[in-house]
Order: structure tokens, then sequence, then C-alpha cells
């Protein structure tokens, strides 16, 4: 029996665990490190340590660190949430070598299952399907072009160690295989620490299903049904629903006994997910991971139980609440992970200028609720994204009788959800849901690469359909609205919204009323009032829309409106026909905040479109940014090591044809 509980780890997670401890009378620690010294989590907690250090390395990756946190606060177990140290069997043995319960899988089944290659050996050896591949020690080069051969192009490298789509690469042709192996192994390396890889035959068009499985210290283990995956970028979940469109009674009986098989081949105890990809009615194991999963409220959801309850129960010995025969599933369930990234999929950092979640949602707070929507987060206005963590800010989840209400809940909800401050992908996600493909269940692992730019040309037209309500914030926004009787003459607005510059003409009639003109069509009726509880009711020729919008820099906004995202700029005292200079289009500036790894190019090289030129690490994932168009380096601004900031000019291009650079020797 233990009472009081330490939480290695941060965020939402954290948060979460909290919640279901203090639910069965556990006292509970926080730790964070610098940048988290006064989140949510912590200020939640019964106590709270530091542990020092702005980066994971230096606070939540410290074994001998969180030991003296367990020992400084007398507390007697720890729970490691998932990422971090969560599936690293030296820790879960320091853990309990110092005379703690661990929260998770005996040392011995993290280092069976923890490594994909050991996974897969076990697989096999219990007759779990698996895609033919190699693992061996040798890491060569030569060795694994050799074997990618044997085995057949496509490949897959991916690392030993982790997961999160870190460390892995899709290799369709001999030629670049020696280069994924070195940006894999490079990825690896700083995520996991370990930067052995295998390979394996690749799957183009399968689906990722994975089977939640619990095992307990008296020989029982069950599994909770599948989750369907497949929604990815980068090898990382954005989307995750139960049950899966593609699994049947049939199917989902027999991936649950292999899955099963696996578990209590490994000694397992306490939750773990058994990873599979799908290809019609064939599936073959990926990995198993050793933790909880990010999207394990959606098995919540579905079956009624408290995973985290299980873990804690099972830790402290008893036996598992449920038979197999006795877990039902009901209904539908779908997760969307809420992300600090542009519609690109990149990474970005700042801070929360403005939040509010749907109202009637499920929370930490209220977790009595019934609106059938659930927000796990750890958001409040002021919050920072840093760049050393993941960019996930939150999991959005809507549980229905049907997948197509879960569907309209979910859209709904991320609708009704206020961020303001960041970019987020609030509303790429909405448009995923929204896709017919995904409406039909038909979603596969490659359909962000088969219909993301697609998606991306819609966000962009949904955006230039809701400007005109999205504009007149800026008249007011700043400065309040107009209480005395406006100026009878008009006066130029010009804004600037994706580098397309829009004008109007306006003459404002006082207390929060204008009209408004574009060129020569006729001028429209405007009205704005400020709400109690934040933003604005819009009145546009007797259209009303609720608009949320913030400032964001001296003459930069953010505005959302019927669930679109507008980054707009006040252009009204630039000189008429700004655009992209010349010499911008000849500088390579940082997209984000980030590290720089490597140095691609050197000073004279003369570049192709695509040629890769600086290697950026931001929230643990590596990203290349490539040249544009011909062209050849002339300056080298940074540096490997070297910390970036966005917009931050990285290096100087030039004309293939320029002078200067013609007569360097």
């Amino acid at each position: 029996m233990f009472k009081r509980l330490l939480i290695a780890n941060r965020g939402e997670i954290a948060r979460r665990i909290i919640r279901t401890a203090r639910a069965l009378g556990l006292e509970t620690v926080a730790v964070f490190s610098e940048p988290d010294a006064q989140a949510l989590h912590v200020r939640e907690a019964d106590q709270a340590f530091a542990l020092g250090g702005e980066r994971s390395a230096d606070s939540y990756l410290r074994v001998e660190r969180l030991l003296e946190a367990a020992r400084a606060t007398g507390a007697d177990a720890l729970h490691p949430g998932y990422g971090f140290l969560s599936e690293n069997a030296d820790f879960a043995q320091a853990v309990l070598d110092a005379g703690l319960h661990w929260i998770g899988p005996p040392p011995e089944a993290i280092r069976a299952l923890g490594s994909k290659a050991g996974a897969k050996a076990l697989a096999l050896a219990h007759g779990v399907p698996c895609l033919p591949g190699y693992a061996g020690e040798e890491q060569s080069p030569e060795r694994f072009a050799a074997e990618a051969e044997r085995i057949g192009y496509p490949v897959m490298v991916k690392a030993v160690a982790g997961g999160g789509g870190r460390g892995m690469r899709l290799v369709q042709a001999p030629a670049p295989l020696a280069a994924a192996l070195d940006s894999a192994h490079s990825e690896a390396l700083a995520g996991f620490g370990d930067g052995r890889l295998l390979i394996e035959r690749a799957l183009l068009r399968p689906r990722h299903v994975e089977l939640q499985v619990f095992a307990d210290r008296h020989g029982h283990v069950v599994h909770l049904g599948e989750r369907d995956c497949s929604v990815q970028r980068r090898h990382q979940k954005i989307i995750e629903e139960a049950p899966s469109p593609a699994v049947g009674p049939g199917l989902r009986q027999r991936m649950g006994e292999c899955a099963v098989a696996l578990a209590r081949a490994a000694g397992y105890v306490g939750a773990g997910t058994v990873e599979f990809l799908l290809d019609g009615d064939d599936f073959y194991l990926m990995e198993m991971n050793t933790r909880l999963q990010v999207e394990h409220p959606v098995t919540e959801a579905l079956t009624g139980l408290d995973l985290v309850e299980w873990q804690l129960r099972v830790a402290r010995g008893e036996p598992l609440p449920l038979s197999q025969e006795q877990i039902r599933f009901e209904g539908h369930a779908i997760e969307v992970r809420l992300c600090a990234e542009d519609e690109h999929f990149r990474p970005h950092t700042g801070r929360v200028l403005g939040f509010a979640q749907p109202p009637g949602v499920v929370h930490f707070e209220n977790p009595d609720a019934q609106s059938g929507l659930r927000f796990d987060h750890a958001l409040e206005i002021g919050t920072e994204v840093s760049p050393h963590y993941d960019a996930m800010l939150g999991k959005l989840i809507a549980y229905a009788p049907t997948r197509d209400q879960a569907i309209a809940r979910l859209r709904q909800g991320l609708a009704a959800t206020v961020l303001l401050g960041l970019p987020s992908n609030r509303a790429f996600l909405s448009a995923c849901l929204d896709h017919p493909v995904f409406r039909a269940g038909q979603a596969l692992i490659p359909f962000l690469a088969e219909h993301g730019d697609a998606l991306r040309t819609q966000l962009s037209a949904h955006e230039a359909e809701h400007l005109g309500g999205a504009w007149p914030v800026l008249l007011w926004g700043r400065q309040g609205l107009a209480t005395a009787l406006g100026c009878p003459l008009e006066r130029p607005l010009r804004l600037r919204h994706r580098e397309r510059v829009h004008d109007w003409l306006v003459r404002e009639t006082g207390a929060g009323r204008a009209l408004a003109r574009q060129g020569e069509a006729a001028a429209q009726s405007i009205e704005l009032q400020a709400q109690p509880g934040g933003g604005w009711l819009l009145n546009l020729d007797g259209r009303r829309l609720g608009v949320q919008a913030l400032a964001v820099g001296p003459w930069r906004w953010h505005v959302q409106l019927a669930g679109v995202d507008l980054w707009l700029d006040d252009a009204s005292f630039e000189p008429a026909g700004r655009g992209p200079a010349d010499a911008q289009a000849l500088e390579l500036r940082a997209p984000f905040n980030g590290r720089v790894i490597r140095i691609a190019a050197e000073v004279g090289q003369v570049l192709a479109a695509g040629d890769a030129l600086v290697v950026i690490e931001s929230m643990k994932l590596e990203h290349n940014l490539a040249a544009a168009g011909p062209a050849r380096v002339a300056e080298l601004l940074v540096s490997p090591g070297q910390q970036v900031s966005p917009g931050q000019c990285l290096l100087r291009l030039a004309p293939l044809n320029d002078p200067v650079l013609e007569a360097q020797p």
C-alpha cells in the first residue's frame, strides 16, 4: 500500500493522474523544470519539487534528481505518465531499488518489449505476425543496404528504442537509404539516448490499429478493445478513435488474442498498448508501448473505466476489476490532439493570450459534466509554450452513440475552443474530421500525405470567406468602441492576410457602428458589441457572428470566428504596394524556435530546388529546411548547436549569376 504519489511528468498527463490519485485518497507530488515553475500541475498537487533546468535532459530525464524529489517529499510511489522516462527499464529498476512503488510494468517486461527488436523476437516466438525485417547488432550502412535488398523496397527505418514517430523514415529506393539512416540515428540518439536502428518491409497503405491491454500480478491479462490511429503527421498520431471503422468482432478477437499472448509472454503487469499495422484482414506487430498512451481517454469513454485507477490498483497488488467477458464497449469516441503548430505541421512557441474551453466540457475541475466532450489540457491565459517539450497543448475527446454524432460533437467543440496568441492545428483538425474520406471511415496512414494539400487549400479558402467578419475588430479592438459620433469622412483601412493586402474605405457612425466598402461595391453596415465574457458580437449587414480576437503585436491580430483562425496585419500605415522584397526571397529564415543540428550547405555551393540547407531540432523533432529554387550560398549566419528564434536569418543566398560570387576564387 502507498499513500503519497510522485508524478514524474508535466502538463495535462500530470493533471490527469492527480485527479484520479486524489479520488483514491492519495497525496500527490509534482515535479517541475524552470519553465514549468508556475504550471497548473504544480499548483494543483499537494506538494511540488523543483528539478531545475530548462531542457528535458536537465529536468524530467534526471533519474537521481527525481529520486531525490521522492526522498525530500516523502513519496512512496512514482507514476511516470507517458514519454520522458516512462519506458526506461533502468529508471523503473532505480525506483524499485529506492524502495518506492513503480506504477508500471516490471523492468524485465520493459526491456523485453521496449525494444522494437526484442518485442518482434518475442512476438514471433508466440505466434504474433510480424513483417520481415532486420534488427541485428551490426549497424553499418552496408549491412542495412544488404538487408534492405533482401527484404525488398520500400522499407521503414525505425529507432529500436522509444516511439512517438522519432527516428522513423520511409525509404522507397536504395539511393536515399544512407541519408535516412543517418537522420534517423541522429534523431533517435537525441530523443532516447539510443541510436540503434532496425528496418522492416514497409506497407504503403495500411491502418494503424492498437489494442489496449492490462495485466495484474495474479496472472490475469485482458484487452480493452482497439483504437484506430491512422491519421498521422510525421509518424505521430493526431486523431484517434474507437472502435476502428475497419475492425469487426472476429478481427477484434484475433488481434486481442495476439495482444494478450504477447503481454502474457513478457510477464507483463499494468497498462500497455500493442500496436499493429492492419492491411485488409491481415495485421502485423509494430511495437508494444509499455506505458499509458496519450489516447487512453478514447478507451475510457468507450468502456466507462478509469485506466489510471486500474494502474494504481494493480500496483497495489489488487486483481483486475473485470474479466474479459465483463468488459463492454458502447458508442463511439474520437480524440484530437491540439498542437502548437501551423497547417504545415511546423511547431510554434509563444504565450497563450486568450483561452476558453467549450461550454459544459468534462475536465479536471468538473468531471461530472454531461456534454459528451472531454478536454484534457494544462492551458490557461499566460501559459508559455516552450521549444523544450512536445508541441501538444491538450486533447479534446468526443463521445456519442454513433460515429457521425461523435464527429459532429467534436467539430462543434473545436469551433467553441478559444486559443489565441500562437498558431494551432484547431481548424486543420476540424477540416480533417469533415473530409469525406475520414467521414467514410476510410482514412489510412497516408491520409494526410494524400489529402493534406487539399485540406490546406480548403482552410485558406475558408479564411478568405470569413475575412469580412474578421477585419472589423481592427477598427475598435485596441482602443475600445467609439461612444461619440464618428467622423463623416471615409478613411482607408488596409490589412494583410496571407501576404495579400485588402483595402476598405470606412466611415464610422459612432457607438461601434460603421459603413465600409471595397472599391465600387455597395457599403456594408457594421456593428460591433463587446461581450461580457470576452470577445465581440458582430452584426454584418444583419448577419450576427461571434468573434474572438487579440492583438499579438503592434500591428498584428489573431482572430477566431466560425471555427476559423486568421492572422491579420494592419497595413494602413505602410506604403502601398509593399510585398516580399527580393532580399527576403534570398534569405533563409527560421520558421520557429529551435536548435541548429546541422548545416548541410557551404558558402559558394550551387543549389537546386529541394537541396537541404539547415536542420533544426524543435520540440524533439528534426526539421529539414531546403532551398526553394536555384541559387548559390552567399553567407552562413549560424552554426551547429546554436539556438534560433522565429524570423532569424540563418543564411543568405545569391542568384547563380551574382557577379560578386562569380569573382570569388
